[in-house]
């Protein structure tokens, strides 16, 4: 509302801006005159008998400061609770009129001023309007962000199955060759209020049946690919949102434990080389089971709790399996600072009934925690982990440490190194748990990435694992080419 219907509809106003005469009697217009001319003040610290408690206190010291357009008493007064004739509401809104004026013949003379430069802005504002407008016409969504990532891998290893030369009579083809496969992810993600997230994954790959695909030697980026190579398949989509101003809650039909924990405790990177190494250590613990399932998180001052619930995604499409039947439920403490973190987590898992089989249960539990310089340095950061469960009725352990230095030989540039348990290579899947009577083998990888450009980045890595069982240890190499867009 501007100043002169600000005045008009505010009378309740003006009788704190003026002082009041004497009398009707007493008042000429000639005093009105005078009033709305002298005894100007500049600072409304000048009227001893304003205090900042007044209900008008701000406005008043507004018109002051912005306006100059009132006045006060000889005495240093301003009598704000007095009342005011009409005739001193009339002389001031004269004098604030006046001030406005001279204002808005200043504001004129800037803009002839500086004409040219506001035609040049205005010409521009008009260009990024229209262009805003064309890209609204043309996106296919008002609420849908699309971001996605395209890996491609060149590289080989023996099979630690038919590796050896006396088993190499199998003719298996992943025999010491090497392969060039990929991974192309696309997420779809949308927000409705802009503090939910709606995320729907599609994702394509052919690692299956490459060596990079199974066993030891599967890679991150070949983790939880839909079966059938160059099939493009959803990998997720799940729905996240508030509650309040601390819990948000998670549920979706192809949800990760991962995406409903409030907090992951590695600063590992998580696109690494090798799988064995994206688990915090705690392999059964944190299992990164994928499938329909919920949860619900509760953050706070750098603490977290999370509860996460994953029926395994076979549930869905195998009728010998119940949703309630082959699952993980996890719980997780944790406590994240600025630069470490620290969590502890426990997991229950049941993996249901196949083919007649009795029903096997497994718990487990895991303590892992992180930490990273706040300035890139020679020093790196460090993730460390160790894992517990008691599979098959025995103790069964693993662990990892993970190293990484950021902008390492030139800025944007990592390098990183990681050791753990490489665990029982063909049994049951388990990729990094030592059994209780089984030999303790290791896993370890080197890796250095460039940043060739913002979305850009290519990695050479090497690795080594090593086998029991009769198997023959494993080493390999590999570049990895990563597209983000």
């Amino acid at each position: 509302m501007k100043l002169f219907q600000q005045l008009l509809v505010a009378p309740a106003a003006l009788g704190l801006l003026a002082p009041m005469a004497v009398s009707a009697a007493e008042l000429n217009l000639d005093g009105v005159n005078q009033y709305a001319s002298e005894e100007q003040v500049t600072s409304i610290s000048q009227f001893g008998d304003v205090k900042p408690t007044d209900w008008a206190y701000q406005a008043l010291s507004n018109l002051i400061e912005r306006y100059g357009c009132v006045a006060g008493y000889p005495d240093g007064t301003y009598r704000g609770q007095k009342a005011m004739t009409r005739f001193e509401a009339a002389a001031l809104l004269n004098a604030c009129l006046d001030r406005v004026t001279e204002v808005t013949d200043e504001l004129k003379r800037l803009m002839a001023e500086f004409e040219k430069e506001l035609a040049i802005l205005k010409g521009r504002v008009d260009g990024l309007e229209a262009k805003v407008g064309e890209l609204e016409a043309n996106q296919f969504s008002t609420t849908t962000k699309l971001n996605g990532k395209a890996t491609m891998v060149l590289g080989g290893a023996a099979d630690p199955l038919y590796g050896a030369e006396e088993n190499k009579l199998f003719g298996d083809p992943k025999a010491d060759n090497v392969t060039f496969n990929y991974d192309v992810q696309l997420n779809l993600d949308t927000s409705f209020t802009g503090k939910d997230l709606l995320r729907t994954r599609l994702r394509a790959g052919n690692f299956a049946d490459s060596i990079f695909g199974n066993d030891n030697t599967t890679m991150e980026v070949a983790f939880q690919e839909d079966d059938g190579d160059d099939v493009v398949g959803i990998n997720r989509l799940f729905y996240q949102f508030p509650i309040g101003d601390n819990f948000t809650a998670t549920f979706g039909a192809k949800v990760r434990q991962d995406d409903m924990l409030a907090m992951w405790p590695s600063a590992y990177p998580a696109d690494t080389i090798l799988d064995i190494f994206t688990y915090a250590g705690a392999r059964s613990t944190y299992s990164l089971n994928l499938g329909g399932g919920a949860g619900l998180w509760w953050k706070k001052n750098g603490w977290s709790i999370s509860a996460a619930y994953v029926s395994n995604e076979n549930a869905a499409q195998n009728s010998f399996i119940g949703a309630g039947e082959d699952y993980t439920a996890t719980a997780q403490l944790g406590y994240a600072a600025e630069n470490w973190g620290i969590a502890a987590a426990y997991t229950f898992s049941d993996f249901g009934t196949y083919f007649g089989f009795s029903p096997d249960t497994v718990n487990s539990a895991g303590v892992s925690a992180y930490w990273q310089p706040k300035q890139a340095s020679w020093f790196p950061s460090i993730s460390a982990g160790a894992g517990w469960d008691d599979q098959f009725d025995g103790d069964n352990y693993s662990w990892m440490v993970g190293l990484q230095w950021a902008d390492a030989f030139m800025k944007g540039n990592a390098l990183g190194a990681a050791v753990g348990s490489a665990g029982q290579i063909g049994s049951f899947g388990t990729k990094g748990i030592w059994f209780e009577d089984a030999e303790e083998t290791l896993a370890v990888e080197l890796w250095y990435k460039f940043q060739v450009t913002d979305n850009i980045s290519v990695t050479p890595a090497v690795f080594y694992i090593q086998n029991d069982n009769g198997f023959d240890d494993t080493v390999g190499g590999l570049v990895k080419t990563t597209f983000k867009f």
